[in-house]
């Protein structure tokens, strides 16, 4: 399994680059393995680590930049992903991460890697199998469009949509052009739901933001049509749109099906941190119990709720490359 992205599927390739956009300190990773902060942005485990468990990988995911793995660690699975990141490189300046461009810059280094570590015929092989994961762009409207000026004056938000799309379009074609054939497209959650938008939505009495809900609804509608295009033009392509917005829009309105108490706030407080990216380094406030809460700080889902999430996206969408 190959992972890009952002935060939502980084296990730690932030700890190794200067940036403020890190979480490899308490309490974050609580409830991982040996309660160590890895530098997920969760409690415990992220989607990608869940679905490399339903595919009878590893029950995580590990990151390409930790010095402590080698090729044959890393030889069954990956994540290239940068929290903060986007599809836009002017978001991946905003705190200093990886690009996507550079991500696909290190897979290709990795192959290098695989080859020699593999031979080629059996290193091609493990590519064309392996499930490629895309997992970003919440950020591009989060943390650039809407925060900062810039492209605000360059695009109005469906001309940025589409300049987006455009980069995930070549994305996916110089992925299938290094020997890509299954890749999952993920979409984005509705972001007007997250804890970070709630608290700031004064006028709305705190409910979730509808303007950036529809943002996302939009965006997802424009993959989605991609993901059809790009498996006529691409021969041999197994490309799915793995879309979290529904899933996760359901749990946070029907919370009680799922075991959960709490929607609106996160697990863990927030303090002053750049653009209330992470928990507090200072604070040592956190809930008592996480599976009561979906989001575990104001961007980020909890381990249950990536559980959910994740079991949802195998069962819906991933099924097909089980077999």
């Amino acid at each position: 399994m190959i992972v890009f992205g952002d935060s939502s599927v980084d296990a730690g390739n932030n700890n190794y680059i200067a940036t403020m956009a890190r979480s490899n300190f308490e309490p974050y990773g609580r409830d991982f393995v040996g309660g160590k902060a890895t530098g997920r942005f969760s409690n415990g485990r992220i989607a990608t680590d869940f679905i490399s468990e339903a595919f009878g990988i590893k029950a995580y995911v590990p990151p390409f930049l930790d010095p402590n793995y080698n090729i044959s660690h890393l030889a069954t699975g990956v994540t290239f992903a940068s929290a903060a990141t986007g599809y836009d490189n002017a978001t991946s300046d905003v705190l200093s991460v990886i690009p996507l461009w550079k991500q696909l810059e290190y897979y290709k280094g990795y192959q290098k890697k695989l080859r020699s570590y593999f031979g080629e015929r059996r290193a091609n092989e493990t590519i064309a199998k392996a499930l490629h994961v895309i997992s970003v762009g919440t950020n591009d409207f989060l943390e650039n469009y809407y925060a900062i000026p810039g492209r605000a004056s360059q695009y109005t938000p469906r001309e940025y949509q589409n300049f987006l799309a455009e980069i995930a379009e070549n994305f996916i074609h110089k992925l299938y052009g290094i020997g890509a054939r299954k890749i999952s497209l993920g979409g984005l959650p509705p972001m007007g739901c997250l804890p970070l938008e709630r608290t700031t939505n004064f006028v709305g009495g705190n409910e979730c933001v509808a303007n950036y809900n529809n943002v996302a609804l939009e965006f997802n509608d424009k993959l989605s049509k991609l993901t059809t295009k790009l498996k006529k033009d691409l021969p041999g392509i197994r490309l799915v749109f793995s879309n979290p917005y529904d899933i996760l829009l359901h749990i946070i309105k029907k919370p009680a099906q799922y075991g959960f108490q709490v929607t609106s706030m996160a697990c863990c407080a927030t303090g002053m941190f750049e653009m209330g990216y992470a928990c507090s380094r200072a604070s040592s406030f956190s809930c008592i119990d996480a599976s009561k809460y979906v989001f575990w700080d104001a961007f980020h889902p909890t381990e249950k709720t990536n559980g959910i999430i994740a079991n949802y996206m195998v069962k819906n969408t991933l099924a097909q490359f089980l077999h």
